[in-house]
């Protein structure tokens, strides 16, 4: 019932969010249609998009410290990013396997957002743009890269810039280790 009369569902907001991103510039598979089943309340929704060839998704950047041209990719990435919050995006799944990557060749890289349902359209404070970078599991050396960047643009300092988005990078993966782990040990 939530779903019928109070929220969207995942399919419509899907849909309704890549044409938002779409008009702000941002790049994301091209929304085709969405369809909802009722049956009392909602009990399935989909959502179509245009297939899409990508080369990589940002989780080969966290996997694979020596690819090709990594950290100017993640300079980019995080203008990206910037990009984001400066269009008044909280893209909530801000996650690696949300951010596909196109490489066009001459050291230039689109990217396009995916599974769009998360997202809100708000202005952001500093300290809510490093918090929603927290779900990319950047590394120590990811880290130094994009700080340095988003510290540019932003006006920030690279220390300020830094040791923020280390604290919530770090508090985020914490919080996913200790699930993990405790999860392991009830299995046993």
């Amino acid at each position: 019932m939530v779903y019928r009369f109070l929220r969207k569902s995942k399919a419509c907001r899907s849909f309704e969010h890549a044409f938002r991103l779409i008009e702000l510039g941002i790049n994301t598979p091209f929304p085709v249609c969405y369809s909802e089943i009722f049956s009392g309340g909602l009990r399935e929704s989909y959502y179509i998009s245009r297939h899409m060839d990508y080369d990589f998704d940002f989780r080969v950047l966290n996997h694979n410290p020596k690819w090709p041209n990594r950290n100017e990719i993640l300079r980019q990435v995080a203008r990206f990013t910037f990009k984001l919050h400066e269009n008044n995006i909280n893209f909530l799944d801000h996650s690696p396997g949300n951010t596909l990557i196109i490489d066009k060749g001459d050291g230039q890289y689109d990217f396009y957002l995916i599974d769009l349902n998360r997202m809100r359209f708000e202005s952001m404070s500093f300290d809510k743009r490093m918090h929603n970078m927290r779900r990319l599991w950047l590394s120590k050396n990811m880290i130094n890269i994009m700080s340095e960047t988003y510290a540019e643009l932003y006006g920030k300092t690279y220390e300020q810039t830094h040791a923020l988005m280390t604290k919530y990078s770090r508090a985020f993966q914490k919080k996913v280790n200790s699930k993990k782990l405790r999860k392991r040990r009830r299995r046993k």
